[in-house]
């Protein structure tokens, strides 16, 4: 049956967030951090695998300091951080392969439990900039051919929130792990009605 065309679709970005940056996918995100590893950036790789294992906002995540990810030589499995825009705490895993990564950048550069995790290379005493960080994250994404304009710092907040929502379908368990107050803001951060509609409609393409 011929299907007819209407003029008037919605339009793609109706029921996301304006200006909302899409999440990477698991590909993307091994690229990312192969092409770092073989670099030798070794405090990008750190900053990176930190950013999609924490799902911190930029400003939260540039502030932290070694203590609050590590114990003497020991880097936590786990960690809390009280969050800049809401004052709620936040905990998050950080998985092994993420704890070798801090492992190295930190015995790199000798840092101690009070220096930041993230120095300015600029100015002693200060940790990078969130718009250093913005720009750190465009120079990754250039890496592996993504269009950095269409990408931004939430989309390494978003990854992995993304991730377990798609294998889990737990808005509760996500809402937790971002630090939301109320489970209608992870419902919109998520996109979720209109990426499960999207979802849907691939399924039961003929």
């Amino acid at each position: 049956m011929p299907t007819t065309h209407s003029h008037h679709h919605a339009p793609w970005n109706k029921g996301k967030l304006i200006g909302q940056k899409p999440p990477l996918k698991l590909q993307e995100i091994w690229s990312i951090r192969v092409r770092l590893e073989i670099a030798h950036r070794h405090r990008d790789l750190a900053l990176f695998n930190l950013a999609i294992d924490s799902k911190l906002r930029s400003c939260d995540l540039v502030k932290l300091k070694v203590q609050d990810i590590a114990h003497g030589a020991r880097i936590l499995k786990r960690a809390l951080v009280i969050q800049q825009k809401t004052k709620r705490p936040v905990q998050f895993e950080i998985t092994p392969q993420t704890q070798e990564s801090l492992l190295r950048w930190i015995g790199n550069k000798h840092l101690s439990g009070q220096s930041y995790l993230f120095p300015s290379r600029s100015k002693p005493d200060a940790h990078i900039s969130t718009r250093q960080y913005a720009r750190v994250v465009k120079s990754w994404l250039s890496l592996i051919g993504l269009l950095p304009e269409d990408y931004g710092t939430h989309s390494l907040r978003r990854t992995k929130a993304t991730l377990i929502y798609k294998r889990t379908k737990n808005l509760r368990a996500v809402q937790l792990l971002l630090g939301h107050s109320k489970l209608e803001s992870t419902v919109r951060y998520l996109g979720i009605e209109v990426d499960d509609a999207l979802e849907i409609a691939e399924q039961t393409e003929v």
